[in-house]
């Protein structure tokens, strides 16, 4: 990964920092995007202290916002030159059956979870589609493979992720540019710590390996997906769940 600059959404904690601080010790200089200036420095220090070397930028940005997306990337690319691969990582959960789901609930989890992934393939293709190379990663979860009771909106949010890896890889191929998906199960985060005790013992009765995942079980397959280790694989869904889903 030496040389190549990678940005990340939802940078600022749990899932999205672990990819980061995974990718900059790989050796990758990163541009992480978030809400909070004071978690992205967080963030930033954690890269630096796995490669003191690293090149770290870090951009307070709303990635529902179409327009700050693009003029975000379009300073990455002023500052550190050039992206080779993105993350979208930005996401939020919101239960609720669906006779009680509200509009405004669904429509913040398609801005969140869906259109700022849209938004993100958007921006960083112009300047890979240039370079004729680059890697994208979607992040979406088991729930938008299997579903959940309770979580319709969100995972048809996640699902819809699936379908928009797909048509991308075959949209940017033949540009040099992979696009993949990583589906993480149950994974230890601020977001499932809020989950209720029997739903997270049925995932724990089911997975294989006995265990949550944590974050930094699934940036180490973000970061295979998004080197040349993995030039030949594109259009691909990886799931890291610890076996719950087989």
């Amino acid at each position: 990964m030496t040389g190549k600059v990678a940005v990340i959404t939802g940078a600022s904690r749990g899932i999205g920092r672990a990819i980061a601080v995974d990718l900059a010790r790989a050796g990758a200089d990163v541009a992480l995007f978030g809400r909070d200036d004071a978690a992205l420095a967080e963030t930033a220090a954690a890269c630096r202290t796995a490669r003191p070397a690293v090149r770290v930028a870090t951009h307070a940005v709303d990635v529902t916002d179409e327009a700050a997306v693009a003029k975000a990337i379009a300073a990455v690319v002023s500052d550190l030159g050039r992206v080779d691969v993105a993350v979208a990582n930005a996401g939020q959960a919101q239960d609720g059956l669906i006779l009680r789901l509200k509009s405004a609930d669904l429509d913040r989890l398609i801005d969140v979870n869906l259109k700022s992934a849209f938004y993100l393939s958007a921006a960083v293709a112009k300047p890979m589609v240039k370079q004729r190379s680059g890697s994208l990663v979607l992040i979406s979860s088991i729930v938008g493979i299997a579903g959940n009771p309770g979580q319709s909106a969100y995972a048809a949010t996640k699902a819809g992720l699936l379908g928009l890896g797909k048509s991308l890889a075959k949209e940017l191929g033949s540009r040099g540019i992979r696009v993949n998906v990583v589906a993480p199960g149950l994974i230890e985060t601020s977001m499932t710590a809020e989950m209720p005790a029997a739903a997270r013992q049925h995932y724990l009765d089911t997975i294989a390996l006995g265990r949550a995942g944590t974050p930094e079980d699934v940036a180490p397959v973000v970061t295979f997906l998004a080197s040349d280790a993995a030039r030949y694989v594109t259009g691909q869904t990886l799931v890291v769940d610890g076996g719950f889903l087989m």
